[in-house]
């Protein structure tokens, strides 16, 4: 099998916990107003939901996100969910900004987790993104990602060890 060679490959073939990353188009920080960033939160969430994946951690920053979910029994939908939430959010703020026919999205990322510590490790490093690119100095103060849900529904002790988990030599996609 020959993968294109401008995007990463997409070989979903197995259920279980993926990692996806997607930035926008030459990294432009087109959600930077929080209206934008509400809508593409909510977009997200609701896709999620009606694609049958469950997330589990989340981080949307102004030109890119990150996300954890635990794919449905057939995960081969995720390029599709991913391309109806990037159709959606196009539409969104290019109707708000005037700018029909606008490229918003690049591409994404996914990766399959299947070994415990990086799950943690990426968990909080999720959690973590917007302290790390420096918009906030506490994650839980964030509203676009998921520290502060993970931190109310989580057991107090599994919240701790996550929190403590290294997140600096992780390989992520995030020079955004």
């Amino acid at each position: 099998m020959n993968d294109w060679p401008h995007a990463p490959p997409h070989r979903i073939l197995q259920s279980g916990t993926y990692m996806i990353t997607s930035g926008t188009y030459q990294k432009i920080h087109y959600f930077k107003q929080s209206e934008y960033l509400d809508f593409l939160h909510q977009e997200l969430l609701n896709t999620a939901k009606q694609y049958g994946w469950q997330l589990q951690a989340w981080a949307i920053l102004s030109n890119h996100y990150h996300f954890i979910a635990q794919s449905p029994h057939d995960p081969s939908n995720l390029s599709s969910w991913m391309s109806e939430l990037h159709v959606n959010t196009t539409r969104y703020i290019n109707s708000k900004d005037n700018t029909p026919n606008r490229k918003v999205w690049w591409q994404y990322w996914d990766s399959h987790i299947t070994y415990q510590y990086s799950y943690f490790a990426r968990l909080n490093y999720i959690n973590q993104n917007p302290v790390r690119h420096g918009l906030v100095q506490d994650a839980t103060d964030y509203p676009w990602c998921s520290a502060s849900w993970f931190q109310q529904t989580c057991i107090p002790s599994f919240y701790k060890t996550i929190s403590n988990f290294k997140i600096d030599s992780i390989n992520i996609i995030d020079d955004f």
